[in-house]
């Protein structure tokens, strides 16, 4: 099987040497090529012809975010944003995001075993995840400036029989990963100031949620922030599971609210869809919604299957219309969907269900 060829860009030479450490033992995965610097790596992209880079944003001679919409504008590559949590930085990488890059990893760093097993399983499936992925062409506005895989179980029960207080409020989950930071901008853009209350789990690390969170905020009609736990699920409130931590949804007599936990990885994930899902169908059951959308691997897939056992209402993003159709594609063929369409047809679904409250 031919090997995904990798390039990364970094001006730290500590933190070029621990990632290519860090994949170096990695089936299926070659570093190709590194440089300290955009510069260095524009000419390098054209010997080695890898096909995913990994890009830091703060670079000296060329900043990370002028050189992506350079390389998107006129070569398109899958990119994956690796920065450190520095609020700034998270900022500037959601920026990336808009600008074309695929998916955001935090910079490794020494710490346990542990940490640097999770680290490896990450960054292996975030470029595994990212060489399957047709990059767009990136056009710029006017104004531009520049290891053991575990299931929900090791953190919540299956769903058994549970009674469900009468309610007419709804919980609309949805879960996502490559390519669904565009995604969810483009349907959370439409929804109506009382839309019903939305959990997102959207695959990205600890800090960068916070500013993704408050980007859609100033986006938005609907209130979008990210989840702390005991928040409430509220009519015209999004909450974004924060990086690094489980998001489930919980029960609170007629009220929903969100419990936010650490956990270990599932479906080498955290925060996990499936975890989202199991809850959403323990808790909410028949009153719950589950959306899964593009996105690399099978996080959701069990989980919806589950929501949809519980009486909830599934649905999945088409595969014309995802940029990556692995999660959905997954929760098809284990029988949890209800419904498969588009993206520019998720919000008309959404607005369906608030006019039936």
């Amino acid at each position: 099987m031919q090997k995904i060829k990798v390039m990364i860009i970094d001006d730290s030479a500590v933190v070029r040497q621990s990632i290519t450490s860090l994949l170096e033992q990695e089936p299926g995965i070659t570093i190709v090529a590194t440089a300290p610097d955009p510069i260095i790596g524009r000419d390098r992209i054209s010997q080695y012809e890898p096909d995913v880079i990994i890009l830091d944003i703060e670079m000296p001679r060329m900043d990370g975010l002028t050189f992506l919409q350079e390389l998107m504008s006129s070569r398109p590559l899958p990119v994956i944003i690796c920065s450190s949590q520095a609020e700034e930085n998270s900022m500037n990488a959601i920026k990336a995001l808009e600008y074309g890059a695929v998916d955001i990893i935090n910079k490794p760093k020494i710490g346990t075993k542990l940490f640097i097993e999770e680290s490896r399983t990450l960054f292996s499936d975030a470029i595994r995840a990212a060489s399957n992925v047709r990059p767009r062409k990136y056009t710029a506005p006017s104004d531009f400036k520049v290891e053991k895989k575990l299931n929900a179980d090791a953190v919540l029960a299956a769903p058994g029989t549970h009674q469900h207080i009468e309610t007419t409020e709804k919980v609309i989950a949805i879960g996502a990963s490559t390519g669904g930071t565009e995604a969810i901008k483009e349907i959370l853009i439409r929804l109506a100031p009382d839309a019903p209350g939305i959990v997102v789990v959207q695959h990205m690390p600890e800090m960068f949620t916070r500013a993704f969170a408050r980007r859609l905020d100033g986006l938005c009609r609907v209130s979008v922030k990210e989840a702390e736990n005991n928040d409430a699920i509220l009519r015209g409130r999004v909450l974004i599971a924060p990086g690094n931590k489980h998001t489930l949804v919980k029960r609170a007599g007629a009220r929903y609210l969100v419990e936010v936990r650490d956990g270990p990885l599932v479906s080498r994930h955290r925060p996990s869809v499936d975890v989202l899902f199991r809850s959403a169908a323990r808790y909410a059951g028949e009153n719950a919604v589950g959306i899964i959308m593009t996105g690399m691997g099978d996080d959701g897939a069990n989980g919806l299957r589950e929501m949809r056992d519980c009486g909830a209402y599934t649905i999945a993003q088409s595969e014309e219309s995802c940029t990556v159709f692995g999660m959905p594609k997954e929760a098809i063929a284990r029988g949890g969907v209800v419904k498969i369409v588009s993206l520019s047809e998720i919000p008309l679904e959404i607005e369906r269900i608030r006019k039936s409250l």
